[in-house]
């Protein structure tokens, strides 16, 4: 063993013994420090390390040996490269973030051409994003619109609106593919579309919607929030919380033989609906007749119009214009025929698809300088105290000072998100996240309302309203309980007196005082809640001056308040 490879016995005895500097010098000399940063180029051609290429040295006397190890280049060279050129397409569409791999562009090789390249990148980009891009701040806003989607249970209202957000590219299509793969391992194929909207387990095990599901989608000159509703009875509640926040209604029926009719019926939602959704302040109602697509329809003209027939004169004596705020539609929820595109199967529908139809619709006037009101919908904590809700009125910006009602307290906006766009300043109509200071998630309840310290809402414990008894079998008498649901409040009531009756038709009011009401009668009456509630008179505020009675699952009255009647100390 040569002597300079051992360790010495100590390190003084060794001779300070100059290290061989000239050869690290000259191997420095070559490294090119100007050279270009090193990009993957995702079309060069297949990497086949040298010592299997055909060379003198490895080359055998009968050239077998070269054979074999090309062909096993074949196999190893995805090992050594990390794709095969056969595998790329498919693993940059599973990539994330389509079309971000090459910032620089990399040097082309063996006659691949920018052209080729930028086809390339194209195609990867083509994948829909599932979020909206935020617009330039120039831009002008968007009007925010409010759709709810009401109607029975299984006419179709989340598959529709699951259809919508497809059509209008805020779900991907691999998404909705991995949906309709789990739809169909549990014998719901056709439920896959709802599943974008429905997204709790037991919502899509059941195939029913329980919680009103939110979205939203964009068009050329709105923004719409969908408000998906549950359209079974027991959910009723949670379908008015939904309707309190529209400002448009999608009524949706299902035109199949026997479906239309069960849910048109005196115990179906479709009545229900209707009714609730014009006492929520809904002023247009577009009826989607869907399942034109069905067997026993198959588009048929003959079908629609009986749908059409009988709803008409229900909508009328719920207070909806047939000529002005109604306008009935053909279409199919599950193949989105007539959502987006004309229909070709439907030649006697000459209006406008649906979006596009919503597209053309007049703007809503809304007052931003009036007070800030916003009822809340619902509130949980996430690094803070977040609050979601529909800005009625007012405007709000962030670090605004505001004060909740009825407690009083003073909050301060921290964040606030517009349909999860984040933003710094919102307008009436907007669906918003508020994230608050000064306040414990506890401390709130859905119903109260959020409002500008100078202009303060109004709350109580007793007012005066007038009522229409819609369906009830015998008579309502003072002390007459029932569940009140105004705006986004759901709270206990009892009819503590009779003030009189209200004749339909010449709006006479009775001198006596009556001792009861039965249905289709109109009253006023003096009401008390079981706590203290945010409120405005109808006049002032219709927002948040009408309401529903409800009992026993039904609806039993409407109504609207006259009066705010202050508490005796």
């Amino acid at each position: 063993m040569d002597s300079t490879d051992t360790a010495p016995d100590s390190w003084e005895q060794e001779d300070d013994v100059e290290a061989p500097t000239d050869q690290l010098q000259s191997a420095f000399t070559g490294l090119n420090v100007n050279a270009r940063p090193f990009v993957p180029n995702i079309n060069a051609p297949e990497f086949v390390p040298t010592f299997f290429q055909e060379s003198p040295e490895n080359k055998g006397s009968n050239g077998t040996e070269t054979v074999v190890s090309l062909e096993d280049s074949e196999t190893v060279a995805p090992v050594e490269n990390g794709a095969a050129d056969m595998n790329t397409e498919e693993t940059w569409e599973q990539k994330e973030e389509p079309g971000d791999s090459e910032p620089g562009g990399g040097p082309f090789r063996d006659g691949d051409t920018a052209d080729a390249a930028q086809q390339e990148m194209e195609e990867e980009e083509e994948v829909p994003m599932p979020k909206v891009a935020p617009a330039p701040p120039d831009a002008p806003k968007k009007e925010h619109v409010n759709v709810v989607f009401i109607g029975h249970v299984d006419a179709g209202k989340s598959t529709i609106g699951g259809q919508i957000m497809y059509l209008t590219g805020m779900v991907e299509k691999r998404t909705l593919e991995k949906y309709e793969r789990e739809a169909k391992e549990k014998n719901r194929e056709t439920w896959y579309l709802s599943w974008a909207l429905d997204t709790n387990q037991e919502e899509r095990d059941k195939g029913k919607t329980v919680e009103v599901g939110r979205a939203f989608f964009e068009t050329e000159k709105k923004h719409f929030t969908i408000l998906d509703a549950p359209g079974h009875k027991s959910f009723v509640p949670n379908m008015i919380g939904g309707a309190s926040q529209a400002d448009l209604a999608v009524l949706v029926i299902s035109a199949r033989k026997g479906e239309f009719e069960t849910g048109f019926e005196k115990g179906g939602q479709t009545r229900e609906h209707a009714m609730l959704a014009k006492t929520a302040g809904v002023k247009h109602l577009i009826v989607l007749v869907n399942k034109m697509d069905d067997p026993t329809v198959n588009w048929s003209l003959d079908r629609y119009e009986e749908c059409k027939e009988k709803l008409v004169p229900f909508l009328k004596k719920v207070g909806f214009n047939p000529k002005k705020d109604i306008y009935f539609m053909p279409c199919s929820g599950l193949t989105g025929v007539n959502l987006k595109e004309p229909a070709d199967c439907c030649p006697w529908y000459t209006g406008l698809p649906f979006i596009p139809h919503l597209d053309s619709l007049p703007n809503f006037n809304r007052s931003s300088d009036g007070p800030v009101r916003l009822p809340i919908v619902d509130k949980y904590k996430d690094m803070g105290t977040v609050i979601l809700g529909k800005l009625e009125s007012g405007c709000i910006s962030k670090a605004q000072q505001l004060v909740m009602m009825p407690n009083r307290h003073t909050v301060e906006v921290l964040s606030m998100l517009s349909d999860d766009v984040e933003t710094d300043d919102a307008d009436p109509g907007e669906n918003l996240k508020l994230r608050l200071k000064g306040i414990e998630e506890e401390e709130i309840l859905p119903g109260f309302i959020l409002c500008n310290a100078e202009n303060l809402c109004h709350s109580g414990r007793t007012f005066d309203a007038q009522i229409v008894i819609i369906e009830h079998k015998s008579i309502i008498c003072p002390g007459y309980n029932a569940v009140l649901h105004i705006h986004t409040c759901i709270e206990e009531v009892q009819i503590s007196a009779l003030i009189c009756l209200v004749d339909k038709k010449t709006g006479e009011k009775s001198k006596t005082r009556p001792r009861f009401v039965k249905q289709d009668q109109v009253c006023i009456a003096r009401l008390r809640t079981a706590g203290t509630i945010c409120l405005e008179t109808f006049k002032d505020f219709p927002q948040m001056g009408r309401f529903t009675l409800r009992d026993e699952g039904k609806t039993i009255a409407i109504g609207k308040v006259l009066k705010l009647v202050p508490e005796k100390d």
